[in-house]
């Protein structure tokens, strides 16, 4: 009797421990990473790093943020983690500017590749050094014209928004500038500072403390509406120049990714942990703070709001003579 109680005794202690190994299994059960796609002290990166840790809140495990950049349109760091498994404990950090990745020759992938998430975005303006001898835009265009593509000029990397910006703006504008690709906006904004190029397109986000600090000086929003920076109103391009409207406004759609073939188990939780992430004061105050606009799309919504991104930028490009690969082969609609 007492040799079936035993028994009993350890089938259900063994019972018992299976169970709670299930229950340890049960998605995330380690550590997951953020892998951003740009540089560190950029948008992208400061925005990841900032709802990473309100997200960890909500999980029982911490999530570690790296960066792996390089590529065209933060193309390594997309495949990077295209080639980990689908599990969701690699997360990309992303944004609207790795949309064109693909028409650029960088990876052989869609956008919807990814199960995106949408924290937000910030306004493209265009800033020169605080000592440049331009205090307009009007006469950096001047000076520009008069010899065309020799003036240096930093907007991340190829295929990032703010080369697209840089883009329409010579389009719209008429003038040329030389264009020169760095690994993600801090980087570009640091070759402003230290005199390496002669104008800078990043966010107000990005370039808001360096032109509190005095390091850069704004010389217009490339949006319809003027910008307010503390006591300082920036003045608005398409006051300046009917021919922007054609090609801005181009906005910034900053989150992160998991692989769409992910589980439905692994969105669920990923998404129930950043609704909650931004639905705090936390992301709130941060968004203010920084000059970000809100956005907290996830899923189909993002999806669907990246494949117009994706189109729009895809054949802007094409447009204007920087693709190598053509949008309409990748199956990209066309806008």
């Amino acid at each position: 009797m007492k040799t079936k109680f035993a028994l009993a005794a350890l089938a259900a202690t063994l019972g018992a421990g299976l169970t709670v190994q299930a229950q340890a299994q049960e998605y995330p059960f380690r550590d997951i990473t953020d892998v951003v796609v740009w540089g560190a002290g950029g948008g992208t990166d400061s925005i990841n790093r900032m709802i990473m840790a309100e997200m960890e809140k909500h999980l029982p495990v911490s999530i570690n943020v790296t960066n792996q950049t390089g590529g065209v349109a933060g193309s390594n760091g997309m495949v990077f983690v295209q080639n980990q498994a689908d599990d969701g404990y690699t997360l990309a950090g992303i944004s609207e500017s790795n949309v064109t990745a693909a028409v650029q020759g960088g990876w052989d992938q869609k956008f919807d590749f990814w199960y995106p998430f949408i924290i937000g975005g910030s306004p493209d303006l265009i800033s020169v050094p605080v000592d440049s001898p331009y205090d307009t835009l009007q006469e950096l265009i001047d000076a520009a014209n008069e010899k065309p593509g020799s003036i240096p000029a930093a907007a991340s990397g190829a295929g990032s928004i703010h080369h697209l910006n840089l883009l329409a703006i010579e389009k719209g504008a008429d003038v040329s500038f030389k264009f020169i690709p760095y690994e993600g906006s801090a980087a570009g904004q640091e070759a402003a500072m230290a005199g390496e190029v002669a104008l800078v397109v990043t966010s107000l986000a990005e370039q808001a403390p360096l032109i509190e600090g005095g390091k850069l000086r704004p010389l217009a929003m490339l949006t319809p509406e003027e910008g307010k920076l503390g006591e300082t109103t920036i003045p608005s391009a398409f006051d300046m120049y009917d021919g922007l409207e054609a090609y801005l406004p181009l906005k910034q759609s900053i989150g992160f990714g998991v692989a769409n073939s992910a589980s439905d188990e692994v969105k669920t939780t990923l998404t129930e942990a950043f609704d909650k992430a931004m639905a705090s004061d936390t992301v709130a105050e941060w968004a203010a703070v920084n000059y970000y606009d809100i956005g907290g799309q996830s899923g189909e919504e993002a999806q669907e709001i990246f494949s117009k991104l994706e189109s729009t930028f895809a054949y802007t490009l094409k447009e204007l003579g920087s693709t190598t690969v053509d949008p309409e082969s990748l199956g990209i609609e066309k806008p």
